[in-house]
C-alpha cells in the first residue's frame, strides 16, 4: 500500500550503496511475507547492515516504530497482537487494539525497542493527540522518538518529557528512487564492527552523533494550513475560524511548528547538530528549472556525480565545492548555498510539501 512497486530488498540495498547508507531498517517486519521477502538478504554483498523494523498503529490510532534484533522477536509480537488486530498479516503498519502503554510493555518483554512514530505530525502521532509521553504510555517509558520529516532536533528539544529522550531522523521511504530514500538519516558512533545488536545499543544509549534531513519547512504539515487549498493560517485566525478555512469550508489542520511551540515549557536541551539537506536530484531539478529530478537530464547530472565521488551523501555534505564545480557549476553553487543556509524557505502546511529557493 502507498509504496512503489519497486521496493523489494534487491532495489532498496541498491539505493543505498548509491545514497550512501549503511544501516537499513526493513519496515513492515510483522508482516510474514515481508519477512521471507528480506530473509535471504540479511546478510548482502554490499555490506548493509539491515535492521528489522516496524510500525503499529494503536487503539488511539498513534503510529509506534519498533526496532528489533531478529524477525523472531517481530514473530512473538505477531503472536502477542493477534488477537487485537485483524490486519496483522494483510497490513505492513497494522491496526492493533490496544494502547500505546500495552504495545509498548509487550515490545519491551520481547527485548525490542520502541518509540512514536513521526511524532508531531497533526495525524496518526504523539502529540496529534497527546499531550505528553505519558498520555499515551503511561508509566511505560519509550527508547526512541522520530521526529518526522516537518521537525527537526529543535521542534523537540524544549519539551520536557523528551530531555533524555534520543532523536531519530528517519526518511519512511516509500520508494527506492534516490530523491525519496535516505532523505533523512541518523549517524551513530558505534564501538566495535558494524551489527544490529551495535546500532540498537547505540540507540538505547542516545550515541547518536548527528541528525540529518529536510529543513522543517519542507514537510508537508510544518505549518497551519487547510487540507484543501493549502491556505496557511497563524493558529490565532485558525481558532478565529474555528478550524475551517474560509475560503473553501476544508479542515484547517494544526502544524508541527504550532504544536511544538505548544508543548515546548523549557529551554531547549542540548542536542547532536541537525544538519539540514535537500536531496541531491532535488538540488538538479531546481537549477536545472524541470519539472521533475526523475527527468533525463537531471537523471544523467545525477548519475555523473555518482560516478564520479560514489555516493549522494558525500556530495552534500563532504565533497570540497571545487571538485563538485568540476561537474557542474550551477549544482556546486546550490549546495554551497544549502551548506551555508543561504535559502529561501516556502513552507509547507496542511499537506502540501514546502519548497526552497537560493538566495
Amino acid at each position: 500500500m502507498a509504496v512503489s512497486r519497486a521496493m523489494h530488498p534487491e532495489k532498496l540495498l541498491a539505493a543505498c550503496t548509491i545514497k550512501g547508507l549503511h544501516v537499513l531498517g526493513t519496515g513492515d517486519a510483522l508482516h510474514p511475507a515481508w519477512q521471507r521477502e528480506w530473509k535471504p538478504f540479511l546478510a548482502n554483498k554490499q555490506g548493509i547492515c539491515v535492521i528489522p523494523t516496524g510500525e503499529v498503529e494503536d487503539e488511539h490510532r498513534v503510529h509506534h516504530l519498533i526496532l528489533a534484533e531478529d524477525f523472531g522477536q517481530f514473530d512473538q509480537l505477531r503472536d502477542l497482537f493477534v488477537s487485537k488486530s485483524k490486519s496483522i498479516s494483510t497490513n505492513g503498519r497494522p491496526h492493533v487494539s490496544l494502547s500505546g502503554e500495552t504495545i509498548a510493555e509487550r515490545v519491551h518483554d520481547v527485548g525490542a525497542l520502541i518509540g512514536p512514530a513521526h511524532a508531531f505530525t497533526p495525524w496518526t502521532a504523539l502529540f496529534a493527540y497527546h499531550d505528553s509521553v505519558a498520555g499515551c504510555y503511561g508509566s511505560e517509558p519509550i527508547d526512541l522518538l522520530e521526529l518526522g520529516l516537518s521537525a527537526d532536533s529543535s521542534y523537540g528539544a524544549g519539551i520536557p518529557d523528551l530531555s533524555h529522550v534520543p532523536f531519530l531522523s528517519n526518511s519512511d521511504a516509500h520508494s527506492p528512487q534516490p530523491e525519496k530514500i535516505g532523505r533523512e538519516f541518523n549517524r551513530i558512533q558505534i564501538n566495535g564492527s558494524l551489527s544490529v545488536r551495535g546500532v540498537l545499543d547505540c540507540i538505547r544509549a542516545g550515541a547518536i552523533t548527528m541528525n540529518a534531513g529536510f529543513f522543517p519547512e519542507e514537510g508537508k504539515y510544518n505549518r497551519t494550513a487547510c487540507v484543501r487549498c493549502f491556505t496557511q493560517y497563524s493558529l490565532g485566525q485558525a481558532q478565529q475560524h474555528n478550524w475551517r478555512c474560509p475560503a473553501d469550508g476544508g479542515l484547517i489542520k494544526k502544524g508541527v511548528f504550532d504544536r511544538a511551540r505548544e508543548l515546548s515549557r523549557s529551554p531547549p536541551g542540548s542536542r547532536p547538530p541537525y544538519l539540514h539537506i535537500v536531496p541531491l536530484g532535488q538540488v538538479i531539478q531546481t537549477v536545472e528549472g524541470v519539472s521533475s529530478p526523475g527527468t533525463k537530464k537531471c537523471r544523467a547530472i545525477y548519475d555523473a556525480f555518482i560516478s564520479a565521488f560514489g555516493n549522494e551523501i558525500d556530495v552534500l555534505i563532504a565533497i570540497p565545492e571545487p571538485e563538485i564545480r568540476a561537474i557542474h557549476p550551477k549544482v556546486a553553487d546550490a549546495i554551497a548555498a544549502l551548506r551555508e543556509n543561504r535559502v529561501i524557505l516556502h513552507p509547507g502546511g496542511g499537506g502540501k510539501y514546502g519548497t526552497f529557493s537560493l538566495v
